[in-house]
């Protein structure tokens, strides 16, 4: 049984549905073109948009799953990686998906794509992968310590509230003290990449996260000693990610390039995590477009050439 999902104003329409390990929570946008599952990273989930114009504009349908913990999707329906892949392998099937053109794992939800295209490996024909937690053990020592604090379900919608309130009345320099966690720059460089309708899309964006029961589940799921699927991945890859990405170390990026056999890494010039506001935004969209255009059933991986 569908219905509606529970959101802020701003987020899009989401449906769950009940299975019998608990609720799942998705988006669903269908157009004439083949499906992408877009897997966003943490403090998403599947009312919230971000990186997804690239597919809108090429007329692929929609399918974003909110991740465990995240908005009404229930920690029980998978709260591993490979758990939670096989969870949405078994949506696809429920929404009468054989085969989906790529999976989008963005940051936090890299693990998930590479896991769900490792063990469907008929349902996902390749990898998008954009400023996404690779193999390495992720995020460090203080940042684990600090976000089980900070982002835990007692205390995380009382960090957001702040925030929000921050953004609304001081958007500037709130701005900057959220991106200084994102760079390993100077926030003032993010900050100057922004144009003002980023700003303003960045602001929404921020305004509208949350972190339930999923980054507390991230931590305890993506750290060291995880299982690794990246050497049991068929299809070919793009890698995306920013040199100075001060959520997500560039050495996840090299790892999963160095792991995945069919990857093509693509360096970013944004300042910082945010690859979707880089200056080179739309060499990236164009490379995303023409990479999913490619044959993803010959051997070797991307050619990196357009068209």
């Amino acid at each position: 049984m569908a219905v509606r999902g529970d959101g802020t104003a701003a987020d899009l329409p989401t449906e769950v549905i009940r299975t019998a390990s608990g609720s799942l929570e998705y988006r669903w946008e269908p157009r004439d073109g083949p499906v992408i599952v877009v897997l966003h990273g943490g403090h998403m989930r599947a009312g919230l948009s971000l990186g997804e114009k690239v597919y809108r504009a090429a007329g692929y349908s929609l399918l974003v799953p909110s991740r465990p913990g995240y908005g009404a999707t229930d920690l029980s329906v998978g709260a591993a990686p490979e758990d939670f892949a096989d969870a949405v392998a078994v949506l696809c099937g429920l929404l009468g998906i054989d085969q989906v053109e790529a999976c989008a794992g963005v940051s936090a939800g890299g693990p998930t794509a590479v896991a769900l295209a490792a063990r469907h490996p008929d349902l996902v024909r390749r990898l998008v992968l954009e400023s996404a937690v690779g193999p390495l053990s992720w995020p460090g020592a203080g940042t684990r310590r600090l976000g089980r604090v900070v982002f835990s379900p007692r205390s995380e919608g009382a960090v957001w509230r702040l925030t929000r309130w921050l953004l609304e009345r001081r958007p500037e320099a709130a701005l900057r003290m959220l991106l200084a966690e994102l760079t390993t720059g100077r926030p003032q460089d993010v900050l100057d990449q922004l144009s003002g309708e980023h700003r303003g899309e960045a602001i929404a964006l921020l305004s509208s996260m949350r972190s339930g029961r999923g980054f507390v589940n991230d931590l305890a799921q993506l750290g060291g000693g995880r299982r690794s699927w990246e050497r049991r991945v068929v299809q070919p890859a793009l890698v995306i990610a920013s040199r100075r990405d001060g959520s997500v170390p560039y050495g996840h990026a090299v790892e999963l390039a160095q792991a995945l056999p069919r990857a093509e890494l693509v360096d970013s010039e944004a300042a910082g995590h945010f690859v979707w506001f880089g200056p080179d935004r739309n060499r990236i969209e164009q490379l995303i477009t023409a990479f999913l255009a490619q044959d993803a059933t010959a051997g070797g991986g991307w050619d990196g050439r357009p068209g």
